[in-house]
C-alpha cells in the first residue's frame, strides 16, 4: 500500500508500557473456553474473525466486534506502568496501523455523511501481552478485537507476525484488512446492527446453530466493510499496489471457519462456524472492494445458504 505523506490518526494510544496484574486473566479465560467449544463442536460467547484460530496458532483474528456486547465491564487489578523500548519494526507497524485507522476515518466520515449521519470514529489501543478494556481483561492471545462498551479497537502488534508466520497471511493490506474489519465492527455498532444481533443471539442461546448463523452474518458484514474501506481509500489517496488485493484475499482465505477447523482436528463442523468458510469470507470482503457501496453490504436480509 502507498501511505507515504498520508497523516497519523490522533485516535491511537499507546498501552504498550502498562502492566496489566490481578485481573488480567480473561484472555487465557476465553482460550481455555474456546478450546473446549471447539472440542464439543460449539462456539463460546466470543465471535470475532478467527475464534478457533486459537487452537490452531495459538491467537484469535480479529478478536470481536461482539466482545463488548458478551463480557460485562472491566475486572479489577493493578495496572503498572513501566519503560518500554520498541523496536524499529514496532515502530514502523504502529505507525502504519495509525495511518490505516485515519484512513477508515476519513472513509466512513464520507460514507455517513451519504447516509445523512455523523461517525463517530473509534479509538484504536495499542498493547503488549494483555489489556483491560471496557469489556474486561484480556491477554494477546485474544488477538485484535473490538469493545462496543468503550468503542475501542484493541490491537497486539505482535499479531502480524503472527499472521505471517503461524497462518502464511502476510502484506500490508492483509494487516490493514485486519483493521478495517474490526472497525467495521464499530461500524456496524454505530448503525445499530451489533445490538439488533445481540438481542437475537441471546433469545436463540450462545451456543445454538442459529446464533452462529446470525454470528457468521456479522462477521461477513464486517469483512464487506473492509473491502469498502479499501475502495474509498483508494479514491481518495490512490493507495492500492499490484499485489495489494491478492494478500487481502489470501488472508480471508486462511480464516475461514472450514480451513481452520480441517487444519485444527482434520474435519470441519458447518453448524459450528461462527466466522465464515474461505469462500464467503474472501467473497463478501472482494464484493466491498469491487462495489464500494455500503447498500451491497446487506447480510442480513438474504437467507444464510445463499451468503
Amino acid at each position: 500500500m502507498k501511505l507515504s505523506g498520508r497523516r497519523s490518526s490522533s485516535n491511537v494510544e499507546d498501552r504498550r508500557g502498562q502492566r496489566v496484574s490481578g485481573g488480567a486473566s480473561g484472555g487465557s479465560n476465553i482460550v481455555g473456553m474456546l478450546l473446549q467449544m471447539l472440542l464439543s463442536g460449539k462456539k463460546g460467547g466470543i465471535t470475532g474473525i478467527i475464534a478457533i484460530v486459537i487452537v490452531v496458532a495459538s491467537m484469535f483474528f480479529g478478536g470481536d466486534g461482539i466482545l463488548g456486547g458478551l463480557m460485562g465491564t472491566a475486572e479489577g487489578g493493578a495496572t503498572e506502568q513501566v519503560e518500554y523500548n520498541q523496536s524499529a519494526q514496532e515502530k514502523e507497524l504502529f505507525e502504519f496501523s495509525s495511518k490505516i485507522l485515519a484512513g477508515t476515518e476519513d472513509v466512513w466520515s464520507a460514507e455517513f455523511q451519504k447516509l445523512g449521519k455523523t461517525y463517530r470514529a473509534p479509538k484504536l489501543v495499542i498493547f503488549k501481552d494483555a489489556v483491560r478494556s471496557g469489556c474486561g481483561s484480556a491477554t494477546s492471545s485474544t488477538g485484535p478485537f473490538y469493545c462496543s462498551a468503550d468503542q475501542t479497537v484493541y490491537l497486539d502488534l505482535s499479531f502480524f507476525m503472527s499472521m505471517k508466520k503461524q497462518l502464511g497471511a502476510d502484506g500490508d493490506f492483509a494487516y490493514a484488512y485486519v483493521i478495517a474489519h474490526e472497525v467495521g465492527h464499530h461500524v456496524q455498532y454505530l448503525l445499530g446492527t451489533l445490538d439488533d444481533a445481540h438481542k437475537l443471539m441471546n433469545q436463540y442461546g450462545r451456543d445454538t446453530k442459529e446464533s452462529n448463523q446470525i454470528s457468521v452474518r456479522l462477521e461477513l458484514q464486517a469483512d464487506f466493510y473492509a473491502g469498502l474501506w479499501a475502495y474509498h481509500d483508494n479514491l481518495m489517496f490512490d493507495s492500492i499496489e499490484d499485489g495489494d488485493i491478492d494478500e487481502g484475499l489470501n488472508a480471508a482465505q486462511k480464516i475461514g471457519d472450514d480451513y481452520l477447523q480441517k487444519k485444527a482436528r482434520g474435519y470441519s463442523v458447518p453448524d459450528s462456524f461462527n466466522h465464515g468458510t474461505s469462500d464467503q469470507r474472501s467473497r463478501w470482503l472482494k464484493k466491498g472492494i469491487r462495489t464500494g457501496d455500503i447498500r451491497q453490504g446487506d447480510t442480513f436480509s438474504q437467507s444464510y445458504n445463499s451468503l
